[in-house]
């Protein structure tokens, strides 16, 4: 079979920025289980993906506008003190969850200043060219439930309980 729409593709994966360097992986025995065509990887690897079968193999590069998309300048900003959970000492590199109206949102702090905290709301790999060596190890159909449910059942995927 191979991957389309409605599939599920258990993939191993290694990301790096093209430097050689890994910065994300699937731990080794355990790929990565999803549902082809829904958005649950980045559109440039999951349209790379489309027509592979098990055992194929791949070097995929992802532009940012096709991964994480480009860093917002607007996305960065600066919050006063008493904005931030009492008690709690900010440190650049720290990453903070604020709760909004549209659900949870991460702030990585980049600078603490006297004024307050600079965060930036992009995601981590916002403006960056993604490096993915790709194996797919099975392709299936997905079942009805799963289609229902958005999401893949069993190993590697979610577990109702």
């Amino acid at each position: 079979m191979r991957v389309a729409k409605d599939s599920v593709v258990s993939l191993e994966y290694r990301l790096h920025l093209g430097d050689g360097q890994v910065i994300d992986q699937s731990a080794p025995g355990q790929p990565l289980a999803y549902l082809h065509g829904h958005r649950q990887i980045v559109p440039g690897l999951e349209g790379a993906l489309e027509g592979m079968s098990t055992g194929d193999t791949k070097q995929v590069v992802v532009a940012p506008g096709q991964g994480y998309g480009e860093h917002d300048p607007d996305g960065v900003r600066t919050v006063t003190r008493d904005m931030l959970p009492p008690g709690f000492n900010p440190q650049p590199g720290q990453t903070l969850m604020a709760q909004t109206d549209q659900g949870d949102i991460p702030l990585r702090i980049q600078e603490v200043t006297p004024q307050g905290v600079v965060v930036d709301l992009n995601h981590p790999l916002a403006g960056k060219t993604l490096h993915f060596d790709v194996t797919v190890r099975e392709v299936r159909a997905a079942t009805t439930e799963e289609l229902t449910h958005g999401h893949v059942h069993g190993a590697g995927g979610h577990h109702h309980g």
